[in-house]
């Protein structure tokens, strides 16, 4: 620990640091004296998703009917990402339309958790299915014949992204829910309130728990085209601004033209 804790991370000056979020610019400032250049998450904002996404079947491979409502968890199935907050906002908003999907794997902290997500969707009443994604635009199908969704594709079927997480690095599905033009509800994790939430984003927040707030707001958003557009617009015009391709290039531009080590390589 006593090396550890003298040498991790260096100090140099032929060593720039680069902290993914405020909390760890801080944090790292305080613990070394050393300073960060602070660089986001980023999606590539400048290009639109593909027309094909908007086009897939997959809510018909998934057995949705046309007129079934998706709220869409784009997370892992792990405790922390707080899916039962999602399962309680399809409850208490009490309609059969309202099917929630789960998009990533679980299994790398244990399947005690999906088996209890499973247990009390049941108890609830509300539908819950968890299917697995590929990363990339157009995904194989799965070893056993199933289909596998290209996760955006399931982000571009989608009507409502809902992110509960309690606490997050940063946050790259709140951004991926901007790129797809989707409304989201999110809880305000530390890292929301300190490093996106400031920008301006339009968003339906809770605060660790739902309120009749939140659900109203989840109901206009769905039943409201106008509205929901206008949101949608807004997220996807500051997060081109904010979280874009141009953005980590003037970043890693500066850091590159400033390093103060480049003439000695």
């Amino acid at each position: 620990d006593d090396f550890l804790n003298m040498a991790f991370p260096p100090t140099l000056p032929s060593i720039e640091h680069v902290t993914i979020n405020s909390f760890a610019q801080h944090d790292l400032s305080w613990r070394t004296g050393a300073s960060s250049v602070l660089i986001p998450n980023v999606l590539e904002f400048e290009s639109p998703p593909p027309e094909e996404v908007t086009e897939s079947d997959f809510r018909e491979r998934i057995g949705l009917e046309p007129d079934d409502i998706m709220l869409l968890q784009p997370t892992r199935v792990v405790p922390r990402k707080g899916i039962e907050h999602s399962i309680s906002l399809v409850s208490q908003l009490k309609n059969p339309k309202f099917k929630l999907v789960v998009s990533h794997e679980s299994g790398d902290e244990g399947l005690e958790y999906q088996h209890a997500l499973t247990e009390l969707a049941k108890d609830a009443g509300v539908d819950l299915r968890f299917v697995p994604t590929d990363s990339s635009e157009s995904a194989p199908p799965s070893g056993n014949g199933a289909s596998v969704a290209s996760l955006a594709e399931v982000y571009a079927q989608a009507d409502l992204i809902t992110y509960p997480s309690l606490y997050e690095g940063f946050g790259n599905a709140l951004l991926e829910a901007f790129y797809y033009k989707k409304p989201v509800m999110v809880n305000r994790y530390s890292i929301f309130i300190a490093d996106i939430e400031p920008k301006g984003f339009e968003v339906i927040t809770m605060n660790g728990f739902l309120t009749r707030h939140v659900l109203e707001k989840v109901r206009r958003v769905i039943s409201d085209d106008e509205y929901r557009q206008e949101m949608v617009e807004r997220n996807y015009e500051l997060g081109k601004k904010f979280f874009s391709y141009s953005v980590l290039r003037r970043k890693l531009r500066s850091l590159i033209t400033s390093f103060t080590g480049l003439d000695d390589l």
